[in-house]
Formats: structure tokens, C-alpha cells, sequence
């Protein structure tokens, strides 16, 4: 057996990353670190194995299982910006700096990130919670949706059916010189129209994350609705603007996991508008209350037991 070559910090650290992946990525990332000498029961079981058996925390955050958007979560949590287009090693230099500070700091003022039951004050922030997850939410997915343009920069995740529920909706209306809307259900025709935006007909999104480009609200049946609007791109040409709403829905059998459940996309092209008339900044002008109106009332009247 290896002996173990991560410090107490390192492993609290790479726990809270491990945390990150999926049950079935975890035991796959067992297989390898053990050379499947291993055969965990559950997660605890495999993050166990996976910490004991690397050599030191900068070969387990290399690893090809522990992707970049992981780490990026990770740093996101921990309240440590980095641009979201930071590559694999950077961003690996950047954990191992925080966990350095923190090392240097002493324990005294380190920070323990276990759930707590929250007061009536604490609950008021829930919204920052939202929208921090809808910012992270729409990094990822628009990086890793034009990573699939046959020139984009290819992502270590793999774009597919597995980021959708089995009965997802997608709502697709497009203004270019005449009004067109499609409709599409499940998880794999959902996925695939997103995806021959992209990879055929060459499209590339370009989200406006600021305030007035980005909204979030929970619904009051724990549906995280996020709409994000922006500029749709071909080669070096402002095609027009777009505006996306996402209904999430949380894996109850992968934590910190969010699946999509609902997605309305609209994109009005520059040729649709009247003579002079100029394209606006892309931003969302639906209030909150009426995002939740409008999937509670209309879209998700009824939930579904979902699974994993």
C-alpha cells in the first residue's frame, strides 16, 4: 500500500472537492487510484481509499475524473474568484495557495464549512445563496455548451442527456426574418437540439453575468429558476441576443448535484429588427415574482419523483 503522502489539510481539502463528484465518478476514481485494489460500499467508503492511496494532493487534483469545473466549484464555494476560463493548472495553484493562507493563518481563524441550521436573519440571505448558484450554474453551461463548436476549446466534462432530467422541456423561439417556436421532451432531444446549435449550425453564447443580465428565484416548490440573457455569436459576427430561462431541480441522491428540468430559449436576430431600430443591451426585464409565476403557474404544476 502507498503510504499516505497528503497533509491533514490537504485532506480536509480534497474531501471537500471529492464531495463535488458524482457516486459513480468517485468509485471509478477509486478504481484508479487503487489500481482497484479497492472495493468501496459508498462514498464515504471511496473518498476514504482515494485519500489514503494518492501520493500528494497535486497528483489527485490532476487526475482526469477530477475535472476542471469541479475545482472551480470548490474555489467558488471557498469565496475565492477566479475567470471562469482559468485552465486546469491554474486553478489547481490556486487551491494549493489557499490552503496555504490558511495553514499560515492558524486554526484560529480558519473556517469550518459544516452545515448549521440557520436563523430567521441568516434565511433573509438566501437569495445571495440563488443567485451565486445561478452565476456558477451559467458558467458552467455555457462553457461547456461552446465547448462543443467544432473550433471551441474542448471541455473535460462530456456534454450530454445526463445534465437533464428524463422528462425535461425545452421551449425554442427564434425571430430572424420570420417567427419560429419548437418544442421538444426528454432528456436526450433536449440535449441534442442545444447541442446542434453549437456544433452545427456554428452558434457560440455569450451570457451577460452582470446585474440586469442575470436573475434568479426559487419557486415555492424548491425550483431554482434562472434567466440569463446575452449575444449569439457566428465566427466574428453579432448575430443578435438571447434570452434563457433554466427551471433546476437538486438530485436528491448527489449532493450539491442540480439537474435541468425546464429551458425556454429565445433568440431575436439583428435582421428581425424594424429599420432603425438598434439592437438593446441584452438584459432580463422579468420581475421575480414573475419568473415564479410563470413556471409555477403554467410549466410545473406537478412534480415527478425524479431520479438519478
Amino acid at each position: 500500500m502507498a503510504s499516505p503522502g497528503l497533509s491533514e489539510r490537504e485532506k480536509a481539502g480534497c474531501r471537500e472537492i471529492l464531495e463535488f463528484l458524482g457516486t459513480e465518478e468517485l468509485m471509478a476514481l477509486t478504481d484508479t487510484v487503487t489500481n482497484r485494489l479497492v472495493h468501496p460500499e459508498c462514498r464515504q467508503e471511496a473518498i476514504h481509499a482515494i485519500l489514503v492511496y494518492s501520493q500528494s494532493a497535486e497528483e489527485l487534483l490532476k487526475r482526469r475524473k477530477v475535472y476542471r469545473e469541479i475545482i472551480f466549484k470548490y474555489l467558488a464555494a471557498q469565496g475565492i474568484p477566479v475567470p471562469p476560463s482559468s485552465e486546469k493548472h491554474l486553478l489547481i495553484d490556486h487551491v494549493k495557495q489557499h490552503w496555504s493562507r490558511q495553514l499560515a493563518a492558524g486554526p484560529s481563524e480558519s473556517v469550518e464549512r459544516k452545515p448549521k441550521a440557520k436563523s430567521h436573519g441568516e434565511r433573509q440571505k438566501s437569495q445571495d445563496d440563488i443567485h451565486d448558484l445561478g452565476e456558477e450554474f451559467c458558467q458552467w453551461f455555457f462553457e461547456l455548451l461552446n465547448s462543443q463548436h467544432p473550433l471551441g476549446v474542448k471541455s473535460e466534462e462530456t456534454w450530454g442527456p445526463q445534465h437533464f432530467w428524463e422528462n425535461a422541456k425545452m421551449k425554442f423561439c427564434y425571430n430572424t426574418l420570420e417567427k419560429n417556436m419548437e418544442e421538444y421532451v426528454g432528456a436526450e432531444l433536449v440535449s441534442l437540439r442545444l447541442l446542434s446549435l453549437v456544433k452545427e449550425e456554428y452558434l457560440l453564447f455569450n451570457p451577460n453575468l452582470q446585474a440586469n443580465g442575470l436573475k434568479c428565484v426559487m419557486s415555492r416548490h424548491g425550483l431554482v429558476l434562472v434567466a440569463v440573457a446575452g449575444t449569439v455569436h457566428r465566427d466574428n459576427v453579432c448575430l443578435g441576443i438571447f434570452e434563457q430561462i433554466f427551471g433546476l431541480v437538486s438530485c436528491p441522491l448527489r449532493e450539491n448535484t442540480w439537474k435541468i428540468k425546464v429551458v425556454s430559449l429565445k433568440i431575436v436576430g439583428q435582421n428581425a429588427l424594424e429599420p432603425g431600430m438598434q439592437m438593446e443591451k441584452p438584459s432580463i426585464k422579468y420581475k421575480s415574482s414573475q419568473l415564479q409565476e410563470f413556471y409555477d403557474g403554467k410549466e410545473l404544476t406537478v412534480f415527478e419523483p425524479q431520479k438519478c
